[in-house]
């Protein structure tokens, strides 16, 4: 793997390194993650769709690739950029090594890269579309870029969900049934509600309101996913069709989708919030907890209506990372509480959620005639 590889950014910047992964050209918007663990985790995030993925920590691959770190059903990044790849991975789960992964997927990497000037770039530039080759020079590279669509003008939504719903594992005794809409779903979602004894059922992002209602869920869960929240008004229309009929929590893209559903606007932000460090702040407890984020987007706060108020902040720039209504069974956060990778912290959110929908359950049975 000593074949000489660039990086090439839409503002002319060149990044040289040499190939790792899958032998070709690939090219998304270049985003960089924070994060010290989880590779595996990330680069199968759906949320990573049309994206290439930067990896700020300097070594990547050390404990290598196995079975129970996936998120999705394949690696969903388009790219992959690391200071330095491991290719003997020391760790008693591994299966394999993050190079034969990658090759095995026909994901172009990037390895040798000076990711700390490149993160330097992206912060003080902000993120833009790239493009990995080993075949052309940085001209011939940078005019095929210019060429292709940006980021935000492709629904990355409709590419990354699932064809037709499935049901996850079932618990043993199901407390409740809650419909998953999958506009980007993490299996860590659907394992968490299994652990709590719900019954998961996941659909795809173009299932209508009523369609899910027919399912006769307990709760709705609106998944993470990617792409530009502008792009998705069947899906916010979705949104508007199930409130006030089932208790509804949306994580991150889901959280923007509610957001819009209440007449809020989103914005791009410069370089997103991906990592697993990121402090915020919880209005209703005043706690601060540390959480793992994967988002290009914010929703803007000023045109929400009334009956719906923020709950969380991001306590580095302020954002609005949680809402809740007032008085319908409705809540959102911007990060994952899913986790996968951690930390931990905010598995709590699901329990929240189901005490939601427990209520909601005892309010029904109290007035039924």
């Amino acid at each position: 793997m000593t074949d000489k590889a660039l990086l090439v950014l839409e503002d002319g910047s060149v990044f040289a390194g040499r190939v790792f992964g899958a032998v070709g050209r690939t090219y998304g918007e270049v985003i960089f993650d924070t994060a010290m663990a989880g590779y595996q985790e990330a680069i199968t995030d759906p949320s990573g769709a049309g994206q290439i993925l930067v990896f700020t920590y300097p070594l990547i691959g050390n404990y290598g690739i196995n079975p129970f770190d996936e998120e999705s059903k394949r690696i969903q990044v388009r790219g992959l950029v690391v200071r330095e790849d491991c290719d003997q991975p020391s760790h008693w789960q591994s299966k394999g090594t993050l190079h034969d992964y990658l090759a095995s997927q026909g994901v172009p990497a990037i390895a040798g890269v000076d990711t700390r000037a490149l993160t330097r770039r992206l912060r003080s530039a902000g993120v833009m579309m790239g493009t990995i080759t080993a075949d052309e020079t940085s001209d011939e590279a940078l005019a095929r870029l210019r060429g292709l669509p940006a980021y935000g003008s492709v629904d990355f939504v409709r590419q990354v969900s699932t064809e037709k719903p499935y049901d996850w594992q079932e618990p043993d005794v199901a407390r409740r049934r809650i419909v998953v809409v999958d506009i980007g779903l993490k299996y860590n979602i659907l394992r968490l509600l299994r652990a709590r004894g719900c019954r998961a059922t996941a659909v795809p992002c173009t299932t209508s309101a009523d369609d899910i209602l027919a399912l006769r869920p307990d709760g709705v869960v609106l998944s993470p996913g990617p792409g530009n929240p502008a792009l998705l008004d069947y899906l916010v229309r979705t949104v508007s069709g199930l409130i006030g009929k089932a208790p509804i929590f949306g994580i991150c893209l889901g959280h923007h989708l509610v957001g819009q559903a209440f007449g809020a606007s989103t914005f791009k932000l410069k370089f997103g919030h991906r990592g697993a460090n990121h402090p915020v702040k919880d209005l209703l407890t005043g706690r601060v907890h540390i959480t793992a984020q994967n988002h290009g987007y914010a929703i803007d706060p000023d045109g929400l209506r009334n009956d719906i108020e923020v709950s969380h902040v991001h306590l580095n720039d302020g954002t609005v990372e949680g809402l809740r209504h007032r008085s319908e069974p409705i809540i959102t956060i911007q990060y994952h509480s899913e986790a996968s990778p951690g930390p931990l912290d905010n598995v709590y959110i699901f329990d929240r959620f189901l005490e939601m929908v427990e209520g909601e359950a005892q309010n029904q049975r109290t007035n039924k005639p």
